[in-house]
């Protein structure tokens, strides 16, 4: 690894392409490092047309147990320690929530509700560390959120999951780029085949962190179509990320400051990126609707639509398959969750030419002379 990549020892000059969530960590942490960092993105500091803008940011590992493998739970482990790490370095506040996931289900889907928990138990005694989901009954869920009590009278408790506001941490990234220096070229589209770092005039290192952008290297690549609603419900209460059990749309709702909720549910196998269907749309505001009735009286703020970089087994990678290039990719609907773990080991990657914390993550390193 160290023959194909530069040793951090020494300030050097590097390259990020791909403006969004891991491009934005990467180069508030090696300008941190005194490192000279460039980026380059598609779109501007808000972000739009990147995946990270249109997310809810939970920060969920035994809720998506359900959906992945340990290895990604265990990398939301670590996330869960270091997010209030990163965030009390950037330059602006961010909403970072830590109060749990709440999981209902109508009578009608106690089946599917049986099965999502045998699942979650079965993460808990093969993940260690994770705290213990706690089983409720009506009493218990007036208690813990009593905006569902009556409507639902079962539930699972996770405790010490969290949340962040995904919009706010693009934005404090922005922010704290600016601070450090980094050189940012928004609105400007590059790839790997523009750059031949290590040569004169060139920087000594790149990392491509493009997400779908990145297909010409990464031609396994597919998108995943996630649509998300945002709403404005100052009449709903809701104190933590809840997911309904569904057998066709698990919906989430997840509350973020100033009475806004951020509403998704699906996962759709396509690449399109038109605006989301009807079907699509009553279904998530139905769900919504049957979890509090004040969001009757919601405003709709944004219906967006995003694919999400996704690779074949539905789990990232990292890979250096040419000198002075690293490649970020395949981060899938758990980029919030799993981007702190993502960081340290790049950042190991860079420093060491190996990675403790890949191995403890199951994580695919892929080098140029191990494919």
């Amino acid at each position: 690894m160290r023959t194909l990549l530069p040793s951090l020892d020494s300030p050097l000059s590097i390259t990020i392409v791909g403006a969004g969530l891991m491009g934005r960590l990467l180069a508030v942490r090696l300008a941190q490092d005194g490192h000279r960092v460039q980026v380059y993105g598609t779109g501007g500091p808000d972000a739009q047309g990147s995946a990270a803008r249109v997310a809810a940011a939970m920060l969920a590992p035994l809720a998506e147990s359900a959906v992945t493998e340990p290895g990604v739970v265990r990398m939301g482990q670590h996330g869960l320690a270091r997010w209030p790490q990163l965030l009390a370095q950037l330059a602006e506040p961010v909403f970072f929530q830590q109060d749990g996931t709440l999981i209902v289900w109508h009578r009608q889907d106690a089946a599917d509700a049986a099965r999502l928990q045998h699942t979650l138990e079965r993460t808990q005694r093969t993940v260690e560390g994770l705290p213990a989901l706690q089983p409720l009954d009506g009493a218990g869920l007036a208690q813990l959120e009593p905006t569902v009590a009556g409507r639902f009278h079962q539930g699972l408790y996770l405790p010490g999951e969290g949340q962040l506001d995904n919009r706010q941490l693009l934005s404090s990234l922005a922010a704290t780029m600016q601070q450090l220096g980094v050189q940012v070229h928004w609105h400007t589209a590059r790839g790997l085949q523009d750059f031949a770092p290590g040569t004169p005039g060139e920087s000594d290192l790149v990392l491509d962190c493009r997400g779908l952008g990145a297909r010409a290297q990464w031609r396994e690549l597919r998108g995943v179509r996630g649509e998300v609603v945002r709403l404005h419900a100052p009449g709903v209460t809701l104190q933590r990320p809840t997911r309904v059990v569904h057998p066709r749309y698990p919906i989430y709702i997840a509350p973020k400051e100033g009475d806004v909720f951020v509403i998704g549910a699906t996962e759709i196998e396509s690449d399109d990126l038109s605006p989301a269907s009807v079907r699509s749309t009553l279904e998530l505001l139905s769900a919504a609707y049957a979890v509090h009735p004040g969001f009757a009286e919601a405003r709709i703020l944004e219906l967006a639509t995003q694919c999400r970089p996704t690779l074949p087994d539905n789990l990232p990678a990292v890979r250096v398959v040419q000198p002075r290039v690293l490649e970020v990719n395949g981060l899938y609907r758990h980029g919030f969750m799993i981007a702190p773990a993502m960081l340290d080991v790049v950042m190991e990657l860079l420093q060491t030419g190996q990675s403790r914390l890949a191995q403890r993550f199951d994580l695919r390193v892929q080098l140029q002379d191990n494919p």
